[in-house]
């Protein structure tokens, strides 16, 4: 069994088309990408990654350049579970979340990449193989934009073969995001899935009040209403609000998703691959949610986390993140009748132009 020789980590600044904004997290002009490869004894090489939107990857990047290293390097890189729990209790006192996690799951995504292209199997068949066609929307990131400028963008994704959409919500009032979903659902008809995205801006009153007005216009789901750390509010929302509700993008480990489930504060579990543990994490999730009969989707990270749902029978949508890479990586996500495609490639398939990032450190 190969044992890991060294580890290369990358961070770059990755500039958008144009600044984007939420409820939340303010004016978004770049994020960051943290990039961890593993080789082994063999001279194989996997790759993982994890991003910001645009603050503390130096942090991130330091703790896979000095801390992980000497936890993992001499070690066989089969053993993803043993590494996973080895780093996570090796860290855990100065980390548990944060940074941390997200450095573990950069490294764990590049192992799990190794494990995968020494098979030579494409990660979701690595991982058991349920589908390989995946359903996918397009998550905007368009709170700011005018409706005019909110349906163009709607169209633009229709073209590219979208058949679900996201629209942010958190506006200062309650009427203008009413006003705003209202048109959507109009423009795209009755029956066509569409969510909404609140970035945690509400309190749970708030939260109640706005999901009721969202009602008549028939939401997949309304996807964090409020702060993350306020599990018995979201049970609140989901009980009084009339909507199902979308939550895990900021939740950190397993435990706080079962937090989440056993308490019925969640309706579609929402992992986030680059930060919640990584591959070894996010399938326990989506099992965890399947023994509770819940629909699991995702966030970020489309291009590897099309293999994770199309290794999960209760998968549900694949999130397509606004922070995309196509123009980074050797093959963007390809799309099929509203459907993403896992690639056949060994591993999770994703080649980076390292030249091009280079010039962005």
């Amino acid at each position: 069994m190969p044992r890991i020789a060294d580890i290369e980590t990358g961070l770059y600044r990755i500039p958008l088309p144009v600044t984007l904004s939420d409820s939340t997290h303010g004016d978004m002009s770049a994020f960051e990408l943290i990039t961890c490869r593993v080789r082994d004894a063999d001279g194989a090489e996997g790759i993982g990654y994890t991003y910001t939107v645009g603050r503390n990857g130096g942090a991130i990047a330091d703790i896979l350049k000095r801390e992980i290293p000497p936890l993992v390097e001499g070690r066989e890189a089969d053993d993803t579970e043993a590494l996973w729990h080895h780093v996570w209790w090796g860290l855990h006192y100065g980390g548990r979340g944060g940074p941390t996690v997200l450095a573990l799951s950069a490294l764990d995504i590049a192992l799990w990449d190794l494990k995968a292209r020494r098979a030579n199997l494409p990660l979701y068949r690595l991982l058991g193989g349920f589908d390989a066609r995946v359903p996918c929307y397009a998550g905007g990131i368009d709170l700011d934009l005018s409706v005019e400028a909110l349906l163009k963008q709607t169209d633009g994704n229709l073209a590219k073969g979208f058949r679900a959409i996201k629209m942010k919500v958190g506006r200062p009032d309650l009427k203008s995001d009413v006003a705003r979903v209202a048109a959507m659902r109009k423009h795209l008809g009755d029956g066509f899935p569409l969510m909404a995205d609140a970035n945690m801006k509400w309190t749970v009153e708030e939260a109640i009040r706005a999901a009721r007005a969202f009602v008549p216009h028939d939401l997949t789901w309304l996807e964090e209403p409020i702060i993350p750390d306020d599990v018995a509010g979201h049970a609140r929302i989901m009980q009084a609000g009339g909507v199902p509700i979308a939550a895990g993008e900021n939740l950190r480990s397993l435990w706080e998703f079962k937090n989440y489930i056993t308490a019925g504060a969640v309706s579609y579990p929402e992992p986030d691959v680059t930060n919640c543990g990584g591959v070894s994490a996010f399938m326990k999730i989506a099992r965890l949610a399947e023994a509770f009969n819940l629909p699991v989707t995702s966030h970020g990270a489309h291009d590897i986390t099309v293999h994770l749902l199309a290794a999960c029978p209760n998968r549900s949508y694949l999130e397509a993140h606004g922070f995309g890479l196509d123009k980074y990586i050797e093959h963007p996500l390809v799309l099929e009748d509203g459907k993403a495609l896992a690639p056949a490639r060994p591993g999770h398939g994703i080649g980076f132009d390292w030249k091009g990032l280079a010039k962005l450190v």
